[in-house]
């Protein structure tokens, strides 16, 4: 009776063996699963404070074997992000211009500057948010001398860096001036420190926000996040030079609309050695945002092109200027 018993003891232990084997069968994989996560996140983060220690290295390395060479780029990426960031905020907004100019009718906001260096008086013009000069710039500047490759050899140079087109005054009266990125600038801090030393191929710039260059007080030049918001305002870049241009002047009569009074002008520009081209073709203007040691942004319409865009041109050619009210 007795080897009865434990044989049946027995038979009921070898099936709860079994149940407990199949149960754990059943549960095997996702409890692998688990423990192999737990396992990678524990790795990830010891090896993310591992990188970030030779980041950090690194980056101290990089710092200190490159500080002189590293501002432009990471100013230039950051100031591209920020701008980034703005343009989008302005794309979403609500608010468009609406056209106020038509053929036969403008009712357009306009306004009056006076600027009382020179007491010369220029159209102002509301778009959107903003009011923008209407008529370039014409304020005769001097005092920053123009450089083309000053650390060369039988590099140009003057005494003056803003021109008429041509060196044709009359010019002035029909376009404004035409001004280095220098110049445009105020390198030297004549008017105001934001824009010091900024200009010539030597050096890169840190320019403070707004600046104000060659402006008349009040009055500031745009960077590319402001040109880009009057492009929005007016529906979109792609079709910003048609509504932006004059109703006159452009070559082979391809003019714009001017729906919003801002009036563009086809006033060429200049070159390094005193040349000048593209008149009735092409207007550029000056930001105020620099791209490199080289070259700065610039705001460009072309004759046969009804977009506009924002190029990378060379500091010492010579562009018109529209200033921005504060």
């Amino acid at each position: 009776m007795k080897k009865i018993f434990v044989a049946l003891c027995m038979v009921a232990f070898l099936a709860a063996c079994d149940d407990s084997s199949s149960a754990s069968a059943e549960n095997s994989e996702p409890a692998a699963l688990s423990s192999a996560e737990k396992q990678g996140s524990s790795s990830s983060s010891r090896h993310c404070e591992e990188c970030n220690d030779e980041a950090i290295s690194s980056d101290s390395n990089a710092e200190s074997n490159g500080s002189s060479s590293s501002s432009s780029s990471e100013k230039l990426s950051e100031s591209s992000s920020s701008s980034a960031d703005k343009i989008e905020s302005s794309s979403n907004s609500e608010f468009l211009a609406t056209p106020c100019k038509t053929e036969t009718e403008d009712n357009c906001e306009y306004g009056t500057l006076l600027d009382e260096r020179d007491g010369q008086e220029y159209k102002t013009v509301k778009i959107g948010d903003q009011v923008w000069m209407a008529e370039n710039l014409n304020y005769a500047y001097t005092g920053v001398p123009y450089k083309y490759g000053s650390l060369r050899e039988g590099s140009f140079t003057s005494d003056s860096t803003s021109w008429c087109y041509d060196n044709d005054p009359a010019n002035c009266d029909t376009y404004g001036r035409l001004y280095t990125w220098a110049a445009a600038m105020d390198s030297v801090g004549k008017w105001s420190t934001n824009g010091k030393g900024c200009g010539y191929y030597d050096t890169t710039c840190s320019p403070t926000y707004p600046v104000r260059g060659i402006c008349p007080e009040g009055w500031h030049l745009p960077d590319i996040t402001e040109w880009n918001a009057l492009f929005t305002a007016v529906g979109g870049r792609s079709t910003a030079g048609m509504v932006l241009k004059s109703t006159s002047g452009w070559y082979n009569s391809s003019n714009g609309s001017d729906a919003f009074g801002f009036s563009a002008l086809s006033a060429g520009f200049g070159g390094y050695s005193g040349l000048f081209s593209n008149e009735g073709y092409s207007a550029s203007f000056w930001s105020s945002t620099e791209r490199s040691i080289r070259y700065a942004k610039d705001m460009y319409l072309y004759h046969s092109d009804d977009g506009a865009d924002l190029g990378d041109s060379d500091k010492n050619k010579v562009f018109s200027v529209r200033c921005l009210r504060d």
